[in-house]
């Protein structure tokens, strides 16, 4: 945990616990990816505008470690970061930790891909530029 290109905060909601009373694995998938689009769209890159034009970002790999639990109430943040993974692929490091303490609670690798309608890579400019950006 460390220095992130874009950081968001969330409280979980209690219909995203299970009857454990912690929040369920999947859940933890929508707050990543509500980070990524949060972080994406600030970034003048906007999913909805994007499919309109014909390109989706789709995710082709996830690998999430589970570190610890979040419970109802808990304040939390998820933590990102941009990279290269290839010519057309890009991915983003994801933590999701505890506040006010910051114990990490989840590490993630989200590995995504644009194509078009018909399948085809398409890296648009501004998401390229926006990697090209991160440094990473």
């Amino acid at each position: 945990m460390g220095d992130y290109q874009f950081t968001l905060k969330f409280e979980v909601r209690d219909y995203e616990c299970d009857l454990q009373g912690i929040v369920n694995n999947a859940v933890y998938q929508h707050y990543l990816e509500h980070a990524r689009h949060v972080f994406l769209k600030q970034n003048q890159v906007d999913f909805a505008t994007l499919s309109k034009n014909g390109v989706d970002l789709v995710v082709v790999r996830v690998e999430i470690d589970y570190l610890h639990s979040l419970r109802s109430g808990d304040h939390f943040e998820v933590g990102l970061n941009l990279f290269r993974v290839s010519k057309l692929r890009f991915g983003f490091h994801q933590d999701v930790y505890r506040l006010p303490e910051r114990k990490p609670i989840v590490k993630a690798k989200v590995i995504g891909a644009p194509v078009t309608k018909s399948g085809r890579p398409y890296l648009p400019e501004k998401l390229d530029a926006l990697i090209r950006v991160s440094g990473k």
